[in-house]
């Protein structure tokens, strides 16, 4: 087994990477999740000169054998410039979530369904090039198929928390979505990551 830190962006990150359906999948693929994960507190602390504390903690506390950073894409132009602002030596794997992380929800039409109570839901065509923010996008689905018409609340953090123990969001289901690339991409290269 080989044991990965994570410092990620944020809560909803945290969650993810913190979640059972997660620990799952790491384990059938032989690797190990280290805890704490460390939640850096938000993208502008993911750069060069304010990564360093993090990553100490990560290896103080998780002492892992690999370090991934996991962070969104937001509004930077491309995932090389958010590599290149990382850009941090002692990281083995930087995994950037396309636009941002509730993209991935999008991609997993049995979660989405589960949350709308409708299983008419078609699903998210192009999850991580969505008009807007995905975060938006999900809004603007709650009002035309949730059952209720009830949205996912003012806080991202609570809907994260839904999809994942509720919902049975699974990354799986989103990497296998045809338009959700960067899904694919996290689980591939952490697989990488024991070779």
């Amino acid at each position: 087994m080989i044991r990965i830190g994570f410092v990620v962006e944020g809560i909803c990150e945290k969650l993810l990477i913190e979640s059972t359906n997660f620990h799952t999948w790491a384990s059938q693929h032989g690797l190990e999740i280290c805890h704490p994960v460390i939640n850096a507190g938000g993208n502008g602390n993911l750069c060069t000169q304010n990564i360093k504390p993090f990553l100490e903690k990560c290896h103080i506390e998780a002492n892992p054998d690999k370090i991934v950073v996991l962070t969104d894409l937001e509004c930077e132009l491309c995932v090389t410039a958010v590599k290149a602002r990382i850009g941090y030596d002692k990281v083995n794997q930087i995994i950037v979530a396309k636009k941002a992380l509730e993209a991935w929800f999008l991609a997993d039409t049995i979660a989405m369904r589960r949350w709308l109570k409708n299983d008419d839901f078609p699903g998210e065509a192009m999850p991580e090039k969505t008009t807007g923010m995905p975060w938006e996008r999900i809004k603007e689905i709650a009002t035309i198929h949730h059952k209720k018409k009830l949205g996912p609340g003012r806080k991202k953090k609570p809907f994260t928390q839904k999809m994942i123990e509720q919902f049975n969001f699974s990354i799986e289901r989103a990497a296998n979505h045809p338009d959700c690339p960067s899904a694919k991409y996290f689980l591939e290269k952490l697989q990488q990551l024991i070779e």
